[in-house]
């Protein structure tokens, strides 16, 4: 669990981030004190506009210190989220963050032991993959099974490819956290 002072740390670095990529510039921010934000880390970052998807990007697989990859895929996720056209400079003030920072992906034993609300999921067969964040889940009000079509669909695959032992189902947990519509941490 991140405490306040590290989760505020992160939402400035992908504030600070969105915004430099937004406006074609580096991100000014120097790296957090914060020795937390140094260990490896995978997150994602999630743009809403209005309350709505705007984008989400992320890293799947902590390689890099977590404040690298809040600051990476916040650039990504307002300039590279192919769903979406760049967020402009002019939205900026309307866009909130949420940052999901992931734990290490384990294999899943079937839909009665996914938790709805808890945990996310990964599916890989091939060269196919998906995830869904845990939240996914819980805003579209999905059962184990349909989050598990849906990750599927996700992936390009069949929605009962989950049902196949070829592919890999995976289910991780991630603490969320963000700004409100004010930038405020919440």
């Amino acid at each position: 669990m991140l405490n306040p002072d590290a989760r505020s740390a992160l939402l400035a670095v992908a504030r600070d981030s969105v915004t430099a990529a937004v406006n074609g510039a580096d991100p000014e921010s120097l790296p957090p004190e914060n020795p937390t934000l140094h260990r490896p880390g995978a997150a994602f970052v999630t743009l809403r506009a209005g309350g709505a998807l705007r984008g989400c990007i992320g890293h799947l697989a902590a390689e890099q210190p977590l404040w690298l990859s809040v600051r990476e895929m916040a650039a990504a996720a307002a300039t590279r989220d192919d769903r979406f056209s760049p967020v402009t400079p002019a939205e900026l003030p309307g866009v909130t963050i949420e940052i999901s920072v992931l734990s290490p992906r384990r294999r899943s034993e079937g839909p009665d032991k996914v938790v709805i609300g808890r945990d996310g999921l990964y599916v890989r067969r091939g060269a196919s993959s998906g995830l869904l964040l845990p939240q996914v889940a819980t805003e579209h009000a999905w059962a184990a099974e349909e989050f598990l079509a849906q990750t599927c669909r996700k992936a390009g695959l069949p929605i009962d490819a989950w049902k196949d032992p070829a592919t890999l189902v995976e289910t991780f947990t991630a603490e969320v956290f963000g700004e409100s519509p004010h930038h405020d941490v919440v």
